[in-house]
């Protein structure tokens, strides 16, 4: 691995002089045209799937064709069609609990439960017996196996979120979330599993957030990319808030803080429930036609043109919502008008390069991000070129226009074999790369970053830091914590005149070096050794 490593850092080469003076010319007030445009009443907070989101993704493939990007959609075209079913949990959505004597026990929709169909059924049910799973982990890196000796195929589950804890950086990587621990890696699990239905027992700690934030997500409709023919997924997929978790508990004579205790302890067994779940899950469903916008601009090496590093930003935002103050549009400026913004400059400044880098450069606004990484999922899955000619994506996601600032967010390049080119790259800056500052969360998974990641590729979102120049300190976290408390996800996420967008002109800079010094590089970059993404980035090919 040290070898490896040598060989990505002997890669890094000070930019030439045309490529460095092209970078300079990277424009703030190019990028504030895109996005107050983006963010206007005009475009219906873009929508996925609704007249603003078709507006944005044509004005998206537009601004491509004016740079000069070619079309690398499908057919010729800057248009990766997606098929998304939408998929709204109703009223009625039923769960009870049936002990093998007595009384069963009924959940109350929203209150006690929650949860939708993954079937994409207008009506799904069940009534099976039920396993504990602990965490629902089958991690053999790790030597755990929640699933060890258990069959669950047509049974139902119930586990926590999260992962057994630990400081260890070698189990479960301490502290940092890993993909394991996330809620939409239990479902997948399950379902591989061939498990009917899927239960996880909320408590603050192991979701890092409150039972208000699963009833608000999960009580409107949920987006999936549909189904191919014969594939399986889960009948149910819910939550319980702790209160009904303590009933289930009580079945076999526990506590849920027990039965967390015991999912948490290396050599924990399945524990089969002396109750069946019987539950009806039944939706409102709706097609939903979406497309990703692609562009490329080929590189220069006849051989190594045909691999490429990709950008990516995600066009979509609510669209039109409920009512904040009179105002039912979701504009979505910051989240991600900015980011398709600076998507836009990048390539622009790619395309005006005289000396193209050797791979060639993709270009993804991606479609249903704020839904679960369904575009980027989508592309990753179905990507124009295949996963191990990719060598890096680098995300852009929410910009707040504060300005500059001395420190850049760079969470999951330390991972890969392109850190070493990710800390030149801020030494040229002068930024200082900043720590994730709340690894427990696992952030990580929650960008579009994840689903290049999730098929071996070395990716990572650039975020702004908190460091803001010529400000007091702690400005840039107390304007931070304002835009998430007042405007992250409302009507009022708005664009302003007097927005100062030097800070979104340095990050496009700083990606741009990034990505140029890996597209020279002789060799594909990979994961570090031992990391959760490595396998497939091996499956793909890239050694």
């Amino acid at each position: 691995m040290r070898r490896v490593l040598f060989l990505v850092a002997m890669t890094v080469s000070p930019l030439s002089q045309n490529m460095s003076a092209q970078m300079t010319g990277i424009s703030g007030d190019r990028m504030r045209a895109h996005v107050k445009f983006l963010s206007s009443d005009l475009l219906e907070g873009r929508g996925v799937g609704a007249r603003g989101g078709e507006l944005a993704s044509e004005y998206m493939a537009t601004q491509f064709a004016l740079i000069g990007a070619k079309p690398f959609g499908d057919a010729g075209t800057y248009f990766q069609q997606v098929s998304l079913v939408g998929v709204e949990p109703q009223p009625t959505t039923q769960l009870a609990m049936v002990p093998a004597s007595g009384t069963p026990v009924s959940f109350k929709y929203l209150d006690e439960f929650i949860g939708v169909t993954l079937q994409q059924k207008t009506d799904a049910a069940f009534d099976a017996s039920a396993v504990f799973v602990g965490h629902g982990i089958t991690a053999p890196e790790y030597q755990w196996d929640d699933y060890a000796g258990v069959d669950v195929r047509g049974k139902v589950v119930v586990m926590f979120t999260n992962e057994p804890p630990s400081d260890d950086p070698n189990f479960f990587t301490g502290r940092a979330l890993t993909y394991y621990g996330r809620w939409t890696y239990k479902y997948e699990e399950a379902a591989r599993r061939g498990a009917i239905a899927a239960i996880i027992i909320h408590t603050t700690p192991t979701a890092s957030y409150g039972w208000d934030v699963v009833r608000a997500s999960w009580g409107r409709e949920d987006q999936e990319v549909r189904l191919a023919p014969g594939e399986y997924d889960l009948a149910f997929a819910g939550w319980v808030t702790t209160d009904a978790g303590q009933k289930i508990a009580a079945s076999i004579g526990m506590t849920v803080d027990q039965l967390l205790k015991a999912a948490d302890t290396r050599g924990f067994k399945a524990i089969e429930l002396p109750v069946h779940f019987r539950g009806r899950a039944p939706a409102k469903i709706r097609e939903i036609h979406t497309r990703n916008v692609v562009a490329m601009i080929e590189g220069s090496d006849p051989q190594l043109k045909s691999e490429a590093v990709v950008f990516n930003a995600h066009w979509d935002h609510l669209g039109i919502g409920d009512p904040v103050d009179g105002d039912s549009i979701y504009h979505g400026a910051v989240d991600n008008a900015t980011g398709c913004a600076m998507l836009l400059e990048i390539a622009r400044a790619w395309e005006a390069l005289p000396e193209k880098p050797r791979r060639s450069a993709i270009f993804l606004a991606a479609t249903s991000e704020e839904a679960g990484l369904l575009g980027s999922r989508y592309f990753g899955e179905h990507p124009p070129i295949a996963a191990g000619k990719i060598a890096l994506a680098i995300n852009y996601d929410g910009f707040q226009p504060w300005g500059r600032t001395s420190d850049v967010v760079v969470n999951g390049s330390e991972r890969t074999t392109i850190f070493p080119i990710v800390q030149e790259a801020a030494k040229r800056f002068q930024l200082t790369i900043a720590p994730d500052p709340r690894p427990e969360a696992g952030l990580y998974y929650r960008s579009d970053h994840f689903s290049f990641a999730r098929v071996g590729i070395p990716a990572f979102s650039i975020e702004e830091g908190r460091t803001l120049l010529g400000k007091p300190p702690g400005t840039g976290e107390k304007l931070y914590e304002d835009y998430n408390d007042h405007r992250y996800h409302q009507p009022s996420d708005k664009y302003s005149d007097d927005w100062d967008f030097s800070g979104m002109e340095e990050y496009c800079r700083f990606g741009m070096t990034i990505a140029i010094d890996v597209a020279n590089s002789p060799k594909l970059p990979t994961w570090r050794a031992g990391d959760e993404f490595l396998p497939m980035r091996e499956k793909a090919g890239v050694k």
